[in-house]
């Protein structure tokens, strides 16, 4: 991922390209662990129009994008899509971004991106970007960090590595599922805090430099970690990890500390 925490690709200024449609595209929903969901070739592979239909601000530095996508063809919690800007003169810039929409939101699509200092095309989508614009996307990509919400999900992210995930949190809302899903989230400040309205009981935030009177301050632990893990369910959990090369290292040495089995820890990391 080269521009943001949401897994981005490309971009460029003005008016977009237009694309063509897939055909319908049903996922498959389950799948042997380790390994990744099939997805359609033809779906991936084919542009289509998205138009912005909402922006919404997030924290000061996030903004959360949606879209109108009419002819998606679906996607499964955790997976991401590429989008395309295209000038007035032709040059054309690609990113990939992960999908914080569920599934359940048929025709939309939305993404949430940090406001990267230099970024071509954050920078694009925060100072320019309106309404009614349109964009070019294809999808869904991926299958190995995919939630179908067939299994125990234990979920870390940090900053913006919490979009994947919060597509599997509101599938998980939406749908009613009785399988467990627990989320820790990490941000350093509640100031940055993504999606901070949306978060309920089965969501532990961690705090790194700033945080509510009483609240403790620092960085992820055993400790903090260690209630999730307890809550283990029978057949274990599958961990989904999702944020910067550090975090996901961190991340990922505790889990094993603490007797995740490495086969049954999907990451995604960027920078």
């Amino acid at each position: 991922m080269t521009e943001t925490t949401t897994g981005a690709k490309t971009r460029t200024t003005a008016g977009t390209t237009r694309g063509t449609t897939a055909g319908a595209f049903v996922p498959r929903t389950g799948f042997a662990v380790p390994g990744r969901i099939a997805v359609s070739n033809r779906a991936a592979a084919t542009w289509q129009t998205a138009t912005l239909t909402e922006i919404r601000r997030e924290t000061p530095h996030a903004t959360t994008f949606r879209f109108a996508v009419p002819r998606w063809a679906g996607h499964l919690p955790g997976q991401h899509l590429m989008l395309r800007l295209t000038a007035r003169d032709g040059y054309a810039a690609q990113r990939h971004y992960s999908i914080a929409s569920p599934p359940d939101d048929e025709g939309h699509v939305e993404l949430t991106l940090d406001h990267v200092d230099g970024g071509e095309v954050s920078g694009w989508f925060h100072g320019v970007a309106e309404v009614g614009d349109e964009v070019e996307v294809r999808g869904p990509l991926s299958g190995f960090f995919a939630w179908p919400g067939d299994r125990p999900a234990l979920l870390i992210g940090a900053g913006s590595g919490v979009v994947p995930l919060m597509s599997m949190l509101r599938h998980h809302r939406v749908r009613g599922l009785d399988v467990p899903l627990r989320l820790l989230v990490s941000a350093r400040s509640p100031e940055e805090l993504i999606y901070a309205r949306e978060y309920g009981e089965e969501t532990t935030t961690v705090f790194t430099r700033s945080a509510p009177d009483g609240v403790p301050v620092g960085r992820m632990t055993a400790e903090r970690l260690a209630p999730l893990l307890a809550q283990r369910p029978p057949g274990g959990w599958e961990a989904y990890v999702c944020g910067s090369n550090g975090f996901a290292e961190h991340a990922s040495r505790l889990l094993v500390a603490a007797g995740q089995p490495v086969d049954r820890i999907r990451i995604e990391r960027f920078g």
